[in-house]
């Protein structure tokens, strides 16, 4: 039984193949009009293209992953973000301890002097594995006996009232 596979050309190694036969032309003598005519790019491409070959190598003509900026935090300060967060929010002067994006981004500023927006708090504290923490939404204060007895004792007695009276109830 015969197995096949398919293989999967992306644009991306399309044009790659592209710049690596623009160079094979033009080793092999074509004129620089004639390759950008035949593989239907400028004269201008053409030109970068064996520019580079000659300069930095032919396997610079190879498709490359686009780097990005430098991050501004260097990987030792990414280290050490976990430690300072875990001190708390209230070690900065933040009131409760919960840690939002923006009580992060003023800590790096004030730490590392690096600022970031909001959005991008998120890819930092993913990139260092800190999951999203979320408000209680109970008050610490609560206090769960008082509120069983109102229950159980005043809020029968508000209700009782409402109906003997024959006023609507919203409770």
């Amino acid at each position: 039984m015969e197995t096949t596979q398919t293989v999967e050309i992306t644009t991306e190694d399309a044009r790659e193949y592209r710049r690596f036969l623009a160079w094979r032309m033009y080793c092999q003598g074509f004129r620089q009009k004639d390759i950008a005519e035949t593989l239907q790019v400028t004269q201008g491409a053409i030109s970068q293209w064996i520019k580079r070959a000659k300069d930095k190598g032919v396997y610079s003509l190879q498709k490359r992953i686009a780097q990005g900026p430098e991050p501004r935090l260097t990987k030792e300060q990414l280290e050490q973000l976990p430690l300072l967060l875990q001190k708390g929010a209230s070690a900065y002067g933040f009131r409760g301890e919960v840690w939002t994006r923006a009580r992060v981004a003023s800590v790096i500023k004030q730490e590392f002097g690096v600022s970031y927006s909001h959005a991008h708090i998120s890819k930092v504290l993913r990139h260092i594995r800190w999951t999203q923490q979320t408000p209680q939404k109970r008050a610490v204060q609560r206090k769960e006996a008082a509120i069983q007895i109102w229950k159980e004792d005043t809020l029968p007695e508000l209700k009782k009232g409402l109906f003997e009276k024959g006023e609507p109830s919203f409770i």
